[in-house]
Formats: structure tokens, sequence, C-alpha cells
């Protein structure tokens, strides 16, 4: 179902002074602004590509990117291959070493009704918009998404692990993770990957925004195009893909902060009693520990005052949103159903793109913006598993919208991918 292609991707020449650690950036959605402004600071940096800022940021990006080609920061690999791209990393309070095994490659960008690449989130319009901009002006992917393909024979991971044998680049990010950089130029075992992931769908796991933007970007290429084939560089994507039997994905949790709400905090509680169990804790720093493992459950933190949450059983068949039951399930749905609509007044098609309602995947940081003010309450959910996200894509639903975090993020710089029709490797060119 799934093509994929290799690519001739734009890398930073070794002749820079600069150490590619020096180089590489944050996912444009995970960056703070303290780290952006560092980041900036460095007239290389890969941020200027991939969240480049000013009054026109897509077309300085575009300029920048012009500019960087022809002084020959960036040069375009010879030949086309297929990226191995491996992140080793640890869990806090946790000694084991993980590892998340990949290759990064050119996909065809599905749209999701074909059934091919199947999603499991919410996006947010304006964010989709931002991308499909910068992809019109610079022709260029700046970081992959993140996809999950399904192969118990572990067939690829042999090739992988001698490729990544002699890494390209190796180092450590801003999540503290060793990040290895390798690359397939021999033909026979190209082949044999796309031949691999020509029978499987695609779980999107990140970056639905930027593929998103792609499949846009695709659509409105396709219809200023009368011969139009299906194969121009603008039908494809850049990804990372890993295998989702691979014991070593990790998804964290994504937790919810209001900065206001029109009520009381008493009245607050009072309307969550009538769905939930409401248990005042002590320690708030130990909530995600009384909710771990526990569905339906959730810590709030309200003002200095910390509770468990936990749905009564005979609530649960109130929801009436029209979902399958995969997601009518998940823990996620039960809290924007009964706290963020039924408690709070917000509908579920206002929930989007609700100014006063962030995510903060960072649990300390929750309970750190109650106290200093920056939010009215947090509330604290437990991570979604990788079960529950593979019955989520086939049932055709999606979860809402900041579900999931996949970790460890995949980082920008190691290589950029072009669509230009100049620089884009086909199938005939990779010889396949």
């Amino acid at each position: 179902m799934a093509e994929i292609l290799p690519l001739r991707p734009w890398r930073y020449s070794d002749g820079l002074s600069q150490r590619i650690d020096q180089l590489t950036s944050p996912l444009f959605d995970v960056v703070s602004d303290k780290q952006r402004e560092a980041l900036y600071r460095n007239p290389f940096n890969s941020i200027h590509l991939s969240v480049p800022r000013g009054p026109q940021p897509a077309e300085e990006a575009a300029q920048r990117l012009q500019n960087w080609k022809d002084e020959g920061v960036l040069v375009q690999d010879p030949l086309p291959g297929i990226y191995v791209y491996y992140q080793y990393f640890r869990l806090p309070g946790n000694e084991k070493e993980y590892c998340r095994k990949g290759f990064i490659c050119h996909i065809k960008a599905y749209d999701w009704k074909e059934n091919v690449l199947l999603r499991h989130e919410n996006t947010i319009p304006s964010a989709v918009n931002d991308r499909i901009d910068l992809l019109d002006k610079t022709e260029m992917n700046s970081s992959a998404t993140h996809g999950l393909y399904s192969d118990p024979s572990f067939m690829l991971e042999t090739y992988m692990d001698e490729s990544i044998k002699s890494p390209l680049y190796e180092t450590e990010d801003y999540q503290g993770v060793r990040d290895v950089l390798a690359v397939i130029h021999d033909h026979a075992i190209i082949k044999l990957f796309v031949d691999t992931l020509r029978d499987k769908q695609i779980l999107l796991a990140d970056g639905h925004h930027r593929y998103e933007g792609s499949l846009e970007y695709r659509k409105k290429m396709t219809a200023l195009n009368p011969d139009h084939t299906g194969f121009e560089p603008y039908n494809y994507h850049l990804m990372y893909l890993t295998n989702s039997e691979h014991d070593d994905l990790r998804i964290l949790p994504t937790h919810r902060l209001l900065a206001h709400m029109d009520m009381t905090d008493e009245a607050f509680l009072e309307r969550l009693e009538t769905y939930f169990v409401v248990t005042p804790k002590e320690d708030p720093y130990e909530l995600n520990e009384v909710i771990a493992g526990k569905q339906w459950a959730f810590g709030l933190y309200l003002r200095g005052n910390a509770y468990k949450l936990r749905l009564r059983p005979e609530m649960h068949p109130l929801i009436d949103w029209n979902f399958p039951p995969e997601v009518k399930e998940l823990d996620l749905t039960v809290m924007h159903y009964f706290i963020f609509e039924k408690i709070l007044g917000i509908y579920r098609q206002h929930q989007r793109d609700f100014k006063k309602l962030s995510y903060e995947r960072n649990f300390t940081a929750c309970i750190s913006k109650v106290d200093a003010g920056e939010a009215r309450l947090a509330l604290i959910t437990n991570d979604v598993s990788m079960e529950q996200v593979k019955k989520v894509c086939h049932s055709g639903a999606i979860m809402p919208q900041k579900s999931t975090f996949f970790y460890p993020k995949v980082i920008c710089g190691f290589l950029f991918s072009s669509i230009r029709k100049d620089e884009f490797v086909t199938a005939a060119a990779a010889c396949l």
C-alpha cells in the first residue's frame, strides 16, 4: 500500500567550522521561547528553516535556503539512499537504555480516505496553514514526521543495525538523547525496504500538522497541473518510519492547562462530583503517581489544592459523541467530554482552538504554572498505549488533539528533503 522512495537530501557541509550539534534544533512544536532565542542567534542553525521568523517567515526561509545552497553551507548528497536513524535514551527513574530504530525516506502523501496512512489526532487549522506556506515557498521538508509500520518479523532491522555501525552523525540533542544517523546506498537493500513497505499501512505517530501541510500542498499543485500523474515530487513527504512491534517505542502523556474559567473553585468541584469521585490529596507532586495505571483517572491541581478524580463507572455510557467504542474508552475522551463540555461548557467543536486551553508535557511544569498564576488549573493524565493508538487508527476515528507524545522527538538539521523537480529522486532515477 505505502509507496516509499530513497532521497538525496541536502546536508550541512563537512567544511563548516561548527559541529552538527550546534546546527540541529528541536521540532517547531516543542521549542521553548528560551531555546528558540538561543538557536536563532546562530545564523546557520536549522531552526531558521524549520521555524522561521520575521514579518514574512516563509519567504525569509526560502531566501536563506537559497543562500545556503549558493554558499555551500548545504550540499546535496550525490547518491540516493535510505537514511537510518537511531535514538538512544533513558526515562526518569529507569536505568534501562532504550533504542528507537527507524529510517528516513520519502513517502507518498496519501489522502486520509485512501486508507493507506492513518491518523489518530485532530489538527489545529492555523498550524497547518503555516506549514503549507513554508512548503510552498521553500519546496523543502525541514523535518521528518514520524510514522509507524508493523513488521513482526523485523525484516529490516538487520540491515539498519549493520548500517548504524558507520554513522554519518552522532550527537546528543536537547532532550539528552543520543541521535545517530547513517545511510544505506546499496540498491538491492533499498529495493528491499521499498518492497517491504509496499503492503503496509502507516500509522502517523507524530507530525500531523506537517503531514497535513504536505497533503494540502499536493492538492493545490494537483489542481494547478493539468498533466498530473501522481509521481511528481510534490506528491511526496519526508517521514521517519519505525516498527510498531518494537519494545522501545514510548508514548508520554500530555497534560492540560486552563487559563481561566467562569466559576468559583467551589462550584467547579461541586459539578465535578456529579460525574467523578473527587479525593483531596496532600502532595500535588504525587498526582501523576496516584492515577498511574487507573482507567478514567486524572489529577487536578486547582489554586494550591490537589485532587484525584476518577469517573463514576455508571457515567461513562452518557458519552453521546458519535465516536466508536475505541475512542470513547480513552481517558482523554472522558476528560474532554465530562470536564470540558459538560462541566465547563466548551463544546467539542470549539475545543480544538480554544485559546484558554494549553498543553504541557512536563508534569512539574503544570504545578509550577498554576502556582505562578499562569494557569487557573492543571489536569494531569496518564499516557496512551501503543495498542490504543492502533485501535483508534484502524477504527477510522481520531483522538482529541494532543493525545500522544511519542518520545523522543525527531530532531531537525540532520538532513533536508527537497521536492524540487531537479533535486528529487524518482523510482526510475534510483534504478529500482
